[in-house]
């Protein structure tokens, strides 16, 4: 039996767990994943997050697999816990350096750390609204993922696991969905259910695919708070580029048991 070191961050209620190992020797089993996200039987958490040496010009890479062990291209929240980890454990200085992730290179910014907690941002790249159907206030955005995104008057109305599991099925390999609905003050309030995991407290890419979308039905400016269960996050919106930026906190340090030899 093996061991592996875990930090669990989380950004806007967003958790993950986050495991450095810069040879990329341990490259964790999709049942692995399964059992440590687990949150009755593992540890818990909305994805595990491998952050292996820099690669086609990242200072560090990421590598992403949702709760089900599925992979995942990029989350804009596990990006962000990435960073502040980088910077925690010494593999970068804080400021701005460059993650690869599986959508592309991202441009990232880290303050200095204050207690177990960080303001962090990432570029997000670009986020292209494929399809917008004003009639029907939704859209399909890419944000280097795939995202379904509905506008709606009252979230209280949607019943957003049993609508969320249906529209898995309208999509080969599933879809983010995201319902959104405009607050008083210009906001954006959101709910969320992920593919490959499930109802989450934040999605990141959800909350830049929800700006967008409202950004193109001109309901908002090109710069919103995005209200999640989970606590706020800003987007930035310049051409069709997006910027994510909110606080992330180091929640543990652990030692996991693994039943193979590394």
């Amino acid at each position: 039996m093996s061991a592996i070191g875990i930090s669990k961050h989380e950004g806007a209620g967003n958790d993950f767990l986050l495991m450095v190992d810069l040879d990329d020797r341990v490259a964790l089993r999709a049942e692995e994943v399964r059992w440590l996200t687990d949150r009755h039987l593992g540890i818990g958490a909305d994805g595990v997050i491998t952050i292996t040496a820099g690669s086609g010009g990242g200072d560090i890479t990421m590598r992403l697999a949702n709760q089900d062990g599925s992979a995942a291209e990029i989350s804009g929240n596990g990006l962000r816990c990435v960073v502040h980890e980088a910077v925690r454990s010494g593999l970068v200085a804080p400021g701005s350096f460059n993650v690869m992730t599986g959508a592309g290179l991202r441009r990232v910014h880290c303050e200095e750390p204050i207690g177990r907690s960080a303001f962090t941002s990432a570029s997000m790249g670009a986020v292209t609204v494929e399809h917008l159907d004003a009639g029907a206030r939704r859209a399909l955005v890419d944000v280097g993922n795939p995202h379904l995104v509905i506008v709606v008057d009252d979230l209280s109305e949607i019943d957003a696991r049993a609508e969320g599991l249906r529209l898995q099925a309208e999509r080969p390999g599933g879809i983010n969905v995201e319902w959104i609905s405009l607050a008083n003050d210009g906001g954006i309030d959101l709910v969320v259910f992920e593919r490959g995991v499930g109802l989450t407290l934040a999605c990141g890419s959800g909350s830049c695919a929800a700006a967008a979308t409202a950004h193109a039905l001109s309901l908002t400016g090109p710069t919103v708070e995005v209200r999640n269960p989970g606590g706020i996050l800003s987007v930035s919106l310049e051409g069709d580029e997006a910027t994510l930026s909110g606080q992330v906190s180091h929640v543990a340090d652990l030692l996991v048991p693994l039943e193979r030899v590394l």
